[in-house]
């Protein structure tokens, strides 16, 4: 898949992280390689802490929704689905091992470690130069309809 998960499977989503419709948001661009999502994502100046270091937030933010987006294929593919159902975080984790510099285009990469039909748990991390800056651990679910969240994409 050359096209991303977001561009692909939600088009007009306004998610502060992941919505491609969002002109202030983050955009991240998501994609399936072999048993992992990746990404790569480069900060402005807009999303540093202090010079040169991303904002623990804004790290925050990219691991949530590559997350998510990794939950969502996963269970996609795991379930026999067209597209991906609508999840959302349930928990989710942080560890901010050490700063993340800015200079130079950061890369996500996530993976599920256990599953049900409707929930996922992911482990993901965001590196800088092949360093790893921070880890996360969620655990998202799809919903249903009535969910607030349902059909957002």
């Amino acid at each position: 898949m050359t096209q991303s998960l977001q561009d692909r499977f939600a088009p007009t989503n306004r998610c502060f992280g992941c919505g491609p419709a969002n002109e202030k948001g983050l955009r991240i661009k998501s994609l399936p390689r072999g048993d992992e999502v990746v990404c790569t994502w480069s900060a402005e100046k807009h999303h540093e802490a202090w010079d040169d270091m991303l904002n623990g937030g804004i790290c925050g933010a990219l691991l949530d929704c590559h997350s998510n987006w990794t939950a969502a294929w996963h269970l996609m593919q795991k379930n026999g689905l067209a597209s991906p159902p609508c999840t959302v975080t349930a928990e989710f984790h942080v560890k901010l091992r050490r700063p993340t510099p800015t200079h130079a285009p950061l890369q996500l990469r996530a993976h599920v470690v256990e599953s049900t039909d409707k929930k996922a748990v992911v482990e993901a991390t965001l590196e800088s130069e092949g360093e790893v800056t921070c880890t996360c651990r969620g655990v998202f679910v799809a919903v249903s309809e009535g969910h607030p969240a349902y059909h957002r994409w």
